[in-house]
């Protein structure tokens, strides 16, 4: 696989991370976020910092204060907009990959579930046709979170076979315990293109460096050593946890 980590999580500005991103070999996973709130360097400017160091790019498309399954229209229709300058960003970047949060609904009521749901199939279908691969990430960390377990993902995705799957597994540690990450994977693993890799103590999504938890990555190491597609560390720690991390994981090809 090719490995990457998130600066945002780091918690390091572009220079360093470049900096770090060269020297150890890996990617970068860019949060749009922060290009939307920050005056920070244009796609076109960090494709050609990563050109001259050897360092690609994957894409965290926005989730902050939007929501694609809104059932407000006009939230959702502002959430669409965003989505749609984001893959731009992204296509100017070159980014490999795209990771996309599903959504929320406030309450766990029947209608406001159809709703929801409906909302999100609306936003996904406005997307298409994609620039670049994206792939729906697995929440469930909240009441809010509007997919629940690998099912209802699956599903989703048969109906959209234009998107592919993003793996979280500290996510998964927290919404179904130790074997989330290997139920994800087993429902969804023809589906995979891009991981979350982090670790927490199954009570809430904590970001830690890779091995300081419980996810269970022994168990977990099999279908690690085998998967050809990208990978982004989201842990803190700055530059300590991402080497961390990267040297808990060294067992595995990272390219």
């Amino acid at each position: 696989m090719r490995l990457s980590f998130s600066p945002f999580n780091a918690g390091m500005g572009y220079e360093e991370a470049f900096r770090l991103a060269a020297e150890l070999g890996l990617d970068l996973e860019v949060p749009y976020d922060l290009h939307e709130a920050l005056a920070l360097p244009d796609a076109k400017a960090l494709r050609a910092t990563g050109e001259a160091l050897g360092v690609g790019f994957t894409l965290h498309l926005p989730f902050v204060e939007m929501n694609p399954a809104s059932l407000i229209p006009s939230v959702r229709a502002l959430s669409e907009e965003r989505l749609k300058r984001s893959l731009e960003f992204g296509e100017a970047l070159g980014a490999k990959v795209g990771v996309l949060h599903t959504g929320q609904v406030p309450v766990r009521h029947p209608l406001a579930l159809d709703l929801a749901r409906e909302a999100l199939e609306k936003t996904l279908s406005a997307l298409l046709p994609l620039p670049f691969p994206v792939a729906l990430e697995n929440l469930a960390l909240a009441e809010e979170d509007l997919l629940r377990g690998p099912e209802e993902l699956k599903a989703l995705l048969e109906r959209f076979p234009q998107y592919g799957f993003c793996l979280d597994v500290g996510h998964a540690l927290v919404e179904l315990g130790p074997r989330g990450p290997l139920l994800y994977w087993e429902a969804l693993g023809d589906r995979l293109l891009h991981l979350h890799l982090h670790d927490n103590h199954g009570k809430r999504d904590d970001h830690l460096p890779v091995g300081s938890g419980a996810v269970p990555w022994e168990k977990f190491a099999p279908r690690l050593a085998g998967f050809t597609g990208t990978a982004a560390l989201e842990v803190g720690g700055g530059s300590q946890g991402v080497r961390q991390s990267l040297a808990r994981l060294k067992v595995f090809p990272v390219r």
